[in-house]
């Protein structure tokens, strides 16, 4: 089995309701293909880059994913066609980190108070 990070960007004006039932239904279709969903985060919404589809803003959801390419390959199949989102990307990788949160607020909160007392 191979392992797998998975980002998606949906639109700017997606609802949290709207969020969850994207990241239940792109949890059942990797279920579906005989895949695991070693852990899903909600990074929020974040600015872009650069304009896609005339947003400024996406919310991303991120997955770490065990299986083979099909699963991989039928996520981005129904990506494609979802008005709802903006991209998505696929990584493989070696290993997951499951211990660093990069877009937690806490930690982020806690970094800024450091720099401030140095």
């Amino acid at each position: 089995m191979n392992l797998y990070e998975h980002t998606i960007i949906a639109r700017q004006d997606t609802s949290p309701s709207e969020i969850k039932q994207l990241t239940d239904k792109y949890s059942k279709i990797v279920e579906k293909n005989e895949g695991e969903i070693i852990k899903t985060e909600n990074w929020g919404l974040l600015n872009l880059s650069y304009l896609i589809k005339k947003n400024r803003k996406g919310s991303y959801i991120h997955f770490k994913i065990k299986g083979d390419g099909k699963v991989i390959k039928q996520l981005e199949k129904n990506e494609t066609i979802d008005k709802k989102l903006l991209r998505h990307l696929t990584v493989k990788v070696k290993k997951f980190d499951l211990d660093t949160n990069y877009f937690s607020k806490n930690e982020d909160i806690e970094k800024f108070d450091k720099k401030i007392k140095n």
